[in-house]
């Protein structure tokens, strides 16, 4: 039976994470005069490192995995298998023909074989796991849990705690972004006649009285608990969402701090102005949990709005870029900006979907 599934959208995104952490810093490029295709007929490499080797080949398992799956939900039966193996290949195929073009990358056979042997290896798991009824199981269970069309909400929902990752002055608070475009915005007028269009600078930011911040958290983790609540079919599995999201969120950011500014300030965010934020959610969850989906989505767009509006009056954390660039493990949570842009992005997107969906009519 055919069905639509959310493992389109998750696996075109992690093709865009892949190729983002292959050709980054996308600069440099240079022609040689062609193509060059000798490192594919070169000898394999004779230095290499153990990590580089379970990199490159449990990177592509996710892809795999996720291509094979979609196949199977959507109806590609036989075919499921060896395209969701051959895709990842030519992917990796791509990639490492774009980087004879950069300068600080270099392409190789062996990354290739082991792209290829992860992709193929992650669509068998998908199709064994299918094969055993385990996809099937799935979807009976994804079909009594969440409502018909809950595929967007739910990739965005599951973007959301990687995207707090990267900490922001205020915790759970995204997209803290008018600053930097207020920025941008002057640079780029500069002596030009749209300069004055611009509004006057204002006086420096302060950061949010203690009634303040708690009203944002408060608005930053109801936000995302109502778009889980738009997607979910009855109350009761929305009251399971609460304890599930809030919890996991409570991971996700001391695993920000403690991989930002070291292990000893894991929980350095937790003061009683996030505790009682944590605990009015927790209240307010229980009377939100029995509107209709469509009341949940403009209550989320509410939420969405105040918060980017106390967010983006909150300055920055004078050492928190210090601290990024010197800690070792900050390297991980900035992964190249990516983790940045989404912490910035996330809510406008999730904006976006709330106002597409308020749009359509009810069924």
């Amino acid at each position: 039976m055919k069905s639509r599934s959310s493992a389109w959208t998750l696996a075109l995104l992690f093709s865009v994470l892949v190729l983002y952490a292959s050709l980054y810093p996308f600069t440099g490029w240079r022609a040689q005069g062609g193509l060059s295709w000798e490192w594919l007929l070169a000898p394999m490499p004779r230095y290499w490192t153990a990590f580089d080797v379970w990199a490159n080949l449990l990177g592509y398992v996710p892809l795999g995995f996720l291509l094979a799956t979609a196949m199977l939900r959507t109806g590609w039966g036989g075919w499921s298998w060896p395209l969701a193996s051959l895709l990842p290949v030519l992917l990796s195929l791509g990639i490492e023909i774009a980087q004879t073009l950069l300068p600080v990358r270099v392409p190789s056979n062996l990354d290739l074989a082991l792209n290829g042997a992860g992709g193929m290896l992650g669509a068998s798991v998908a199709w064994t796991l299918s094969r055993w009824g385990v996809m099937q199981r799935w979807s009976h269970w994804r079909a009594d849990w969440f409502e018909a069309d809950a595929h967007g909400g739910l990739v965005l929902l599951g973007l959301w705690f990687p995207a707090l990752l990267y900490p922001a002055p205020i915790p759970f608070g995204l997209g803290q972004v008018w600053e930097r475009m207020e920025s941008a915005l002057r640079m780029w007028m500069a002596g030009t006649p749209f300069e004055p269009w611009l509004p006057a600078s204002t006086e420096a930011l302060r950061p949010l009285s203690p009634l303040a911040e708690t009203l944002c958290v408060a608005m930053c983790l109801l936000a995302p608990l109502l778009l889980g609540f738009s997607q979910m079919r009855s109350m009761t599995r929305r009251l399971l969402l609460v304890p599930f999201l809030v919890g996991l969120a409570a991971v996700a950011e001391g695993a920000s701090y403690a991989l930002t500014y070291g292990p000893g300030h894991a929980w350095s965010w937790v003061n009683p102005q996030v505790l009682l934020g944590c605990g009015l959610t927790v209240l307010a969850s229980l009377g939100l949990a029995t509107l209709p989906r469509r009341l949940c989505v403009v209550l989320m767009l509410l939420c969405l709005a105040v918060s980017l509006t106390l967010l983006n009056r909150v300055p920055e954390t004078p050492y928190f870029a210090q601290s990024v660039e010197i800690w070792e493990q900050g390297r991980f949570i900035r992964f190249h900006g990516l983790s940045q842009w989404l912490g910035w992005l996330w809510p406008w997107m999730a904006l976006l979907f709330g106002l597409a969906a308020s749009a359509r009519a009810t069924r």
